[in-house]
């Protein structure tokens, strides 16, 4: 389960390579313009309630990882979306005659000082969410704060640049459906084969860039955990991304696109369900916001691949035996796998059903601490420095177990972690969860 090192090594290269780009040609007035149209759209009841619940007791600083990395009181949740707050008490709140004499206008300046904390300082993984005692939803609000800069054109560079490839090229990372073939034909030379857009299939598979550049690895123990149950599966060339750059930039066009093309394929090939890789963002995406955002009920099941090889298993289509190097290790519960989907106990089964022990950091599922690198952060090379202390954070919790090596069902997770490691030195193995299993599988 080794890592290419040379490719991982490109990889890192390319993240530090200038972005292309993006001219929108907005006017600064267009830009402020849209954000406060968006801000109008997006604050419903629910919101509204948040806004006027949050009581300033600064309790969410204390979950967010980027404040304990550095007690810098900018990085509490809570101001990370105080121009909406703002906002909606001038221009959309029921006491907004009140608020509006002394409270100022929504400035462009200020959406653009707030980039930072709004991109570079959040993952969106919820933790503060789950310490507020007034039960506001904390990363929804930043989440709208997003979505407003990313109507104005203000999203950082580098995630706009990939946000640009997804909605027009249908690739991430230089990664399309060229590639991807490629990546096919180079395994069934290795006597590994991927059905690969099959007209009907049970099971539509999904795979991410990052995974056929650097973790290839994992797309074939899914596919051996398939072909081992004796499922009618498939990958599509032109619906295989399960990332979704807009939901993380906050782009709903790019979000929707996303969307629309997997539930088309899924409807095409008659799938009964869609197994989404190791990525907790494309996770809640597709299992959490689809159906939302693409205003109709989706005529298949969601799984994570961890969800579904553990079914799998339970169901007695597949046989883990237990492996003859058992070891101990930890396992990093992804946040939008665990904290926003539920994913816990899964991935924790299908370790110990494979013989090995699993010992949990002090802080575990609903209060795990993200690794730093979520939402699109690790690609954000102004956020470089600050999510190496925030990685640290999350190494010393995890040194503290006393594992031989750390597990995890999210590739973007595994990248920042490897990125974190080569920062500092770090020399515990990462693997992936699917890898894991697969490698046990009984004959």
């Amino acid at each position: 389960m080794s890592v290419d090192q040379a490719a991982f090594a490109e990889f890192r290269e390319a993240l530090k390579a200038p972005p292309t780009p993006v001219d929108d040609g907005l006017s600064d007035a267009e830009r402020l313009a849209r954000a406060r149209q968006t801000f109008f759209a997006r604050v419903d009841r629910r919101a509204a309630v948040d806004l006027d619940t949050c009581i300033h007791c600064g309790m969410c600083a204390e979950a967010c990882h980027f404040y304990m990395a550095t007690e810098d009181e900018r990085y509490t949740p809570t101001y990370k979306f105080a121009p909406l707050r703002r906002f909606y008490r001038r221009e959309v709140s029921p006491l907004r005659w009140f608020f509006k004499p002394f409270t100022r206008k929504l400035r462009l300046a200020e959406l653009q000082d707030w980039q930072e904390l709004v991109y570079e300082s959040c993952t969106g993984c919820g933790r503060c969410d789950m310490i507020c005692p007034m039960g506001i939803n904390l990363s929804t609000m930043i989440g709208i704060m997003r979505q407003g800069l990313a109507s104005a054109g203000l999203v950082p560079a580098e995630l706009r640049a990939l946000q640009s490839e997804q909605s027009d090229s249908n690739s991430l990372f230089g990664v399309g459906a060229p590639e991807l073939t490629a990546l096919v034909d180079r395994l069934r030379e290795q006597g590994v084969g991927l059905p690969l857009d099959r007209d009907r299939a049970d099971v539509l598979m999904l795979t991410t860039a990052v995974e056929v550049r650097l973790f290839p690895e994992s797309l074939k123990a899914a596919a051996r955990i398939l072909d081992k149950a004796g499922v009618n599966w498939t990958l599509s060339s032109t619906a295989f991304e399960a990332a979704n750059i807009g939901l993380i930039s906050g782009d709903r066009d790019t979000r929707r696109a996303a969307m629309r093309r997997i539930v088309d394929q899924a409807k095409a090939c008659g799938a009964q369900c869609v197994v989404v890789p190791e990525s907790g963002h494309a996770y809640q995406a597709l299992r959490w916001e689809a159906a939302n955002e693409l205003g109709e009920e989706l005529p298949f099941d969601v799984y994570a691949i961890a969800e579904y090889a553990a079914e799998l298993v339970n169901d007695g289509k597949v046989k883990l035996k237990a492996t003859a190097d058992p070891k101990t290790l930890t396992y990093h519960d992804p946040c939008r796998l665990g904290r926003h989907g539920g994913v816990y106990e899964a991935p924790r089964e299908l370790l110990a059903e494979a013989g090995h022990h699993v010992r949990d950091t002090e802080a575990n599922r609903r209060e795990n601490v993200c690794c730093g690198g979520g939402c699109g952060e690790y690609t954000i090379s102004h956020g470089a420095a600050l999510r190496q202390k925030a990685f640290e954070v999350k190494r010393h919790e995890l040194d503290a177990t006393g594992a031989e090596a750390v597990v995890t069902g999210c590739a973007n997770c595994r990248i920042n972690f490897l990125i974190g490691a080569a920062n500092s030195g770090w020399d515990k193995p990462i693997l992936s969860l699917v890898e894991t299993v697969a490698e046990n599988i009984a004959d």
